[in-house]
């Protein structure tokens, strides 16, 4: 059995761990409390781990600090709500302690475990017990005895785990709302499952790592991912003119896997942003180069090609130049995430700047904030999260740009669009975060969605499908019939304060529904200013905004 771990070793055990997340993001995201349909820890995780394999399926060699480098890297780059923030978090401190080793002992991964825990923990303002910081603390607590007993990796691991699972039992006697629901914490069980994926390598089982995830496949064939996507706006010191890309088909008899490994090696030495991944099936291949006529003579030895393109890159910058950013940048811009596009343009209205989708639906990770900051023309970027699982990723992303940014803490589309309101760009930083906060404050936020699963929550008992009425931080309605929720939803909501309630339907809302809905509340609430916006946004039949 293994005594050391190589960085090449390293590199299939991550593969693996994201692999088996990605083969078991389902149930983790069936984990979640609130049976609402936008559910998805294991979504964010299993994402912000195929960002670290997009990275380490880059890397030139296995030489140990490239693999960890890439690691960290992907992760930072890929981390998407809370979830994946504090997964990247725990692997940026956990692969930190190996960059100046060659090989890595059960007792120097103990070590790596502890630091992993602590980077993680102090990335969190106000770090919660019974989440996946108590997983990963268990662990690492644990691991330096274990570490002391075993210098072999798979009882070491496996013991490490048996840990990392009993701690995971426990949450929901420290998470009141776990025990209520029946569940143990999300993130905590995907970060086993990766654990898991790694002691799979070291028992000699490589079986996860043939695993194709479905957004890498479409209809049989490899599709082209974001990292291809070429950001134009840095282009201004290209060193590789020719952005190349290409598929490999009808594989010779003799190609081998090694054959595929050595044409990216070589690929590597012709240019950056190397991509050559696949099987003896379907090779798909990018890379940027000076050279594409020598990339592609290389890939001919090993089959056919298809669907070649090469384009340059130094022509498409030069017309870009035409819209280059103006000589002076404005003091202040704005980025929003939302999703929907009435809710877009509803924002573009208030003069934000660019808008991210995403939102309920799809957590934007933060390497997307940080380039929608990019194509801000303005030296100083607000950003609204409009949801409490995006400003981890959001203040990570200024990480990553070149912009100063700013993250608001709007923690929903009501607070983000009052928030834009309030932003006035010919005051101050600290004047404009000051007042977003005390104008956030007076803003009471619901929503009308649906249950995905049947359930037990906050006093009510849900079947599958129900209508469900929600507050800011629990379930406060449920029936049959949207408005009638709605209404009761805005009922539960209300306080003497309020004195205009703000509603945007969603894209399943007939606009005459929706009409027939204010119609009512102007009955009910003849004193209060009432108006109605189309959102279209998906998953939420009503946002609500009572001011």
């Amino acid at each position: 059995m293994d005594k050391i771990i190589t960085g090449a070793m390293l590199r299939k055990m991550v593969i693996s761990g994201a692999n088996y997340l990605e083969e078991n993001k389902e149930y983790v995201n069936s984990l979640n409390v609130f049976p609402v349909p936008d559910g998805d820890t294991g979504t964010n995780m299993s994402l912000t781990m195929k960002s670290s394999v997009k990275e380490l399926n880059m890397c030139a060699n296995n030489d140990m600090e490239t693999v960890c480098d890439a690691i960290s890297k992907g992760a930072l780059k890929g981390a998407r709500g809370n979830s994946g923030v504090i997964l990247s978090q725990i692997f940026k401190g956990f692969v930190s302690y190996f960059t100046e080793m060659k090989e890595i002992k059960t007792i120097d991964f103990a070590n790596a475990l502890i630091e992993g825990a602590n980077v993680a923990y102090k990335a969190v303002t106000k770090p919660k017990e019974g989440t996946i910081l108590t997983v990963i603390r268990a662990m690492a607590d644990s691991s330096i005895k274990i570490a002391k007993k075993e210098s072999e990796f798979e009882p070491f691991l496996k013991q490490v785990i048996d840990i990392g699972e009993e701690a995971l039992a426990m949450t929901p006697e420290l998470l009141p709302v776990l025990k209520k629901a029946g569940v143990v914490d999300a993130g905590g069980r995907g970060l086993l499952i990766i654990f898991n994926g790694f002691l799979k390598i070291v028992s000699g089982d490589e079986s996860v790592l043939k695993l194709q995830s479905d957004s890498d496949k479409v209809g049989g064939e490899i599709r082209m991912t974001d990292s291809e996507l070429v950001d134009y706006n840095s282009l201004a010191d290209i060193e590789f003119a020719y952005c190349t890309e290409f598929f490999i088909i009808n594989i010779n008899k003799k190609t081998t896997v090694a054959d595929i490994d050595k044409l990216r090696e070589t690929l590597m030495t012709l240019g950056d942003s190397v991509i050559c991944i696949g099987d003896l099936n379907l090779i798909k291949v990018h890379v940027h180069t000076n050279q594409p006529g020598v990339a592609l003579s290389h890939a001919l030895k090993l089959g056919e090609l298809n669907g070649v393109k090469i384009e340059n890159m130094l022509e498409q910058f030069r017309a870009l130049k035409v819209k280059s950013e103006p000589e002076t940048l404005k003091k202040i811009g704005i980025v929003s995430v939302c999703a929907g596009e009435g809710l877009a343009t509803l924002f573009k209205d208030l003069n934000v700047d660019y808008v991210i989708e995403g939102g309920q639906t799809m957590n934007p990770s933060a390497e997307d904030i940080a380039a929608a900051c990019d194509k801000v023309y303005a030296e100083n970027v607000f950003v609204l999260p409009n949801n409490k699982n995006i400003i981890l990723a959001a203040e990570l992303a200024n990480d990553l740009s070149k912009r100063n940014i700013f993250v608001l803490p709007t923690t929903s589309i009501p607070q983000g669009i009052s928030a834009a309101i309030a932003i006035n760009p010919e005051q101050s930083i600290d004047e404009n975060k000051f007042n977003v906060e005390e104008t956030i404050k007076n803003v009471i936020s619901g929503s009308v969605t649906y249950a995905v699963k049947s359930t037990s929550i906050d006093g009510f008992k849900l079947k599958e499908g129900d209508i469900m009425g929600l507050g800011e931080k629990k379930i406060v309605a449920k029936g049959n019939n949207i408005n009638d929720v709605a209404e009761d939803t805005i009922e539960k909501l209300m306080t003497d304060e309020v004195s205009t309630i703000s509603l945007f339907y969603g894209k399943d809302v007939n606009p005459v529904d929706a009409g027939a809905l204010i119609d009512r509340l102007k009955d009910k609430y003849p004193d209060l200013e009432i108006d109605c916006h189309d959102g279209t946004q998906p998953l939420y039949y009503y946002l609500i905004s009572l001011e």
